[in-house]
This record gives structure tokens, C-alpha cells and sequence, in this order.
């Protein structure tokens, strides 16, 4: 009987078994918090699956954290890195092809969500959001581990050979190019008074993107802290989206970051695999000619 593969969620009960079978994998840690961005390091190192990798989003998962890369794949706060730096980082960390990836955070899959979306697009299927997150581990009676150094890594040098990407990027310029048209449904996923431009705390102009519907990522999670049900989730978007095409939807948020929690939503919803707009709106407001909405 074949491996099962994982490429949405994964729950407690099947990572146990997965770690247990001697299937290639590996664990990734990707905790985060974006006002203090050593706080995340920090968790990973007070407890943490055992063999977990430690994923920074400034350092591996964006190219904000090195001022020598030139080729970011997007713009915004935190820019995709080139998907070549991204391969390398993985091979650093011992990953290859073979391996099925579980990801996870402390944040609701705010930011873990990030390196589920990246090893899509580095064109790597198997990789799977633990549902529930640290804490549903640890609920369930997982073992966990410290460390003194947040960056550990286990196990010796992997190689990983980038393939087509097996999700959509959409650009600043191609978000620009169909703002207004049925051909783009834009979803931000921002809370509420972000979105209304009534508070902005990390970008320089408040608002959001004209024609732009709002679903705050955090609308995807259940009161028990995973993904409500795929029924639930399809009837939300559903009512959200209206007449429009799911096909259309491009996802974008502050910095591409807490749009993937609504996009892995869709997919568990059987809505397809839906567009990131990765620039978000920090590149948006970025230029003041660009329109912005209030209200």
C-alpha cells in the first residue's frame, strides 16, 4: 500500500503515524509575530515537534531579511524571495523531493500557511498545514522538544530540484491591469478596520483595494482552533463571492502572508486553488497613483 499523501491539512492523529512510519518527511516550525520578530524563534525554541526546522519569515521565507538579493519575486513588506534562494534554502535544511512537509505555527496558520503556499510554487505537492497547530499537538498528547538555538536544523544536506509551480502568482501589474473586470475577484483578508481604512498600523496609507471583498483569515478557524468543515467553509465563500466566478479570486492581504489561510481554505472547500496576489497591499500603496478605498 502506496504512502498517503498530504497536500491540504493534516491532522494530529495522522502526523503521529506519518512520523512514526519512516516515510521521508520533515516538520517545519514557522511561528511568527510581526512586531516582534524574534518573539517566534523564541517559541520555537521553548517547544517544538520533535526534528522540527525552525522557518523565519523574514530570513527564509521572504527576501526582506537579505539585503543582497536582488531578484525578489514580489514586492510589499515581504517579498517572495527568487524561487532559486528558496530551493537552496530548503536543500540547507536537509529537505529534498522525496519528503512530505508538515507545517506549522502558534498563530492560527497565519504564517505557516506562507511556506505551504512557497513549496506549491516551488512546484512540491506534498506538503500539508497541521490543523490546529502546536497547540492541537500538544492537546493530543504530542511529544515536544527544546532547543537552545531557534535556527537548528536536523539531519545533513538535502538538494531540491525546483519544478513548474503548481500554484498562481499574480503581480502588481496584472492586479492593476484588471481592476473592475468580472475576470478578478479580489479578496483581501485583512481584519475589518484595516480593510475600512479605519486603523493601519504597519502600512502608510489605510484602505484597501477598490472593488475589493474582505474575509479576514481568521474567519476560516473554528472555536477548537482548526479549519471549520469543508461544508461550512464552501457555504461562507459561497455567500461571499455571490455570482463570482471562484476561478477569479486573487488573494492579498497586508504582505501576502495571512492571505494563504483563505486561500487553503478554498481549496478545502473543493473551490479550487485560487491566485495570491504576494505584493498585497503594502505594494499597493506603495505608489500614491494607484486608487484606494475606504469605508
Amino acid at each position: 500500500m502506496p504512502n498517503p499523501t498530504y497536500t491540504t491539512l493534516i491532522n494530529t492523529t495522522d502526523l503521529q503515524t506519518l512520523l512514526a512510519s519512516g516515510q521521508p518527511c520533515m516538520v517545519f516550525d514557522c511561528s511568527f509575530d510581526l512586531m516582534q520578530p524574534d518573539a517566534g524563534g523564541a517559541q520555537y525554541a521553548q517547544a517544538h515537534i520533535p526534528g522540527a526546522v525552525y522557518a523565519h519569515l523574514d530570513t527564509a521565507l521572504s527576501a526582506k531579511g537579505d539585503r543582497t538579493t536582488t531578484h525578489a519575486a514580489s514586492g510589499g513588506r515581504h517579498p517572495l524571495p527568487a524561487r532559486e534562494a528558496f530551493a537552496a534554502w530548503l536543500g540547507s535544511v536537509g529537505f529534498d523531493n522525496t519528503m512530505q512537509a508538515v507545517v506549522y505555527d502558534r498563530q492560527g496558520a497565519n504564517y505557516c500557511g506562507r511556506l505551504w503556499w512557497m513549496l506549491k510554487w516551488a512546484g512540491h505537492e506534498a506538503v500539508a498545514v497541521l490543523d490546529g497547530g502546536l497547540q492541537a499537538w500538544q492537546a493530543a498528547g504530542g511529544a515536544v522538544e527544546v532547543s537552545s538555538r531557534p535556527t537548528e536544523t536536523k539531519g545533513a544536506k538535502g538538494n531540491f530540484a525546483l519544478a513548474p509551480a503548481r500554484t498562481a502568482l499574480a503581480t502588481i501589474e496584472t492586479v492593476a491591469a484588471q481592476l473592475g473586470r468580472s475576470t478578478q475577484t479580489l479578496i483581501d483578508a485583512r481584519g475589518g478596520p484595516r480593510f475600512r481604512g479605519e486603523v493601519e498600523p504597519l502600512d502608510p496609507v489605510a484602505g484597501h483595494i477598490p472593488g475589493a471583498l474582505n474575509r479576514p483569515f481568521s474567519d476560516n478557524i473554528g472555536a477548537d482552533g482548526c479549519f471549520k468543515p469543508a461544508a461550512t467553509l464552501r457555504a461562507e465563500f459561497e455567500a461571499l463571492l455571490g455570482q463570482r466566478d471562484p476561478a477569479t479570486v486573487v488573494h492579498h492581504c497586508g504582505s501576502g502572508v495571512s492571505a494563504v489561510p483563505n486561500l487553503l481554505a478554498m481549496e478545502i472547500a473543493g473551490l479550487g486553488r485560487s491566485t495570491l496576489f504576494a505584493g498585497s497591499w503594502s505594494e499597493w500603496c506603495s505608489d500614491p497613483d494607484r486608487p484606494v478605498a475606504q469605508g
